[in-house]
């Protein structure tokens, strides 16, 4: 059974989902997340430990779980390092450990073959799983394929990444990171006066530039130390105060 614990749901590996606790939507199918495996007729069993999570507006489920490694899924968010490239392709790496992606060289905004970017091993890159399945190497792309552009991906340049846990990483990426997520360490660095921009990676990755360098790296150890030690909502903004006038 899930135990309820400050308003938060906890499953075991084995626990069956409580049918009232599954999220609806009249026009879109359940999304099933990491985390959960759908037994017929109708029923979803968890097969890890951790917090699950749902989102109605997407009307998806899955559960929160901080440990193993990350699994390519369709639609994730992700920063990648080019590894290598091919004639048409480059071989990127999401993960320790794991097989490379393919990244098309025409899957950016406006790319023909004499206008496709020129990615040195060692790039970075954001970009969308568009296919993932446990017999081939998940792909990637930089562009929107309803729109045809970059909506935001695409080569990073500068500034430097910082790996977190997959956990934080998917709270980072919550449409509202604040009120869902309880993350809010980003915004007070904000208010604080830091000028800087980031990406998350759903990977487990968060790339943070900035023209000042000081910066980076108060923005990266704030977010590493907020998911490394778990901090609540004023915990994160003693921290940020602290950080900003230990850079000062």
């Amino acid at each position: 059974m899930a135990n309820e614990k400050s308003g938060r749901v906890i499953v075991l590996p084995g626990d069956r989902i409580d049918p009232s606790l599954i999220p609806s939507h009249p026009k879109r199918a359940l999304k099933l997340g990491p985390g959960l495996r759908h037994t017929p007729p109708n029923e979803l069993v968890s097969t890890v430990a951790g917090q699950l999570v749902t989102d109605p507006r997407k009307n998806s489920i899955w559960i929160e779980n901080n440990g193993g490694r990350y699994k390519p899924a369709v639609g994730d968010l992700v920063i990648g390092t080019v590894h290598h490239s091919a004639t048409d392709y480059f071989y990127v790496m999401l993960s320790d450990y794991t097989s490379n992606a393919i990244l098309p060289q025409l899957a950016f905004e406006m790319a023909t073959k004499k206008t496709r970017p020129n990615l040195n091993p060692g790039s970075l890159v954001y970009a969308r799983v568009c296919l993932a399945n446990r017999h081939m190497d998940p792909e990637l792309e930089c562009v929107s394929p309803t729109t045809g552009k970059a909506d935001g991906l695409g080569p990073l340049n500068g500034g430097m990444v910082f790996g977190i846990s997959l956990g934080m990483a998917r709270r980072l990426l919550m449409r509202k990171s604040v009120e869902e997520g309880r993350v809010v360490v980003l915004e007070e660095l904000g208010s604080a006066g830091l000028v800087f921009e980031t990406a998350v990676g759903r990977n487990g990755k968060i790339w943070v530039s900035s023209e000042n360098t000081k910066t980076v790296l108060v923005v990266g150890r704030a977010v590493k130390e907020t998911d490394e030690k778990n901090l609540g909502v004023e915990q994160q903004k003693k921290l940020v105060r602290r950080l900003v006038k230990e850079a000062a």
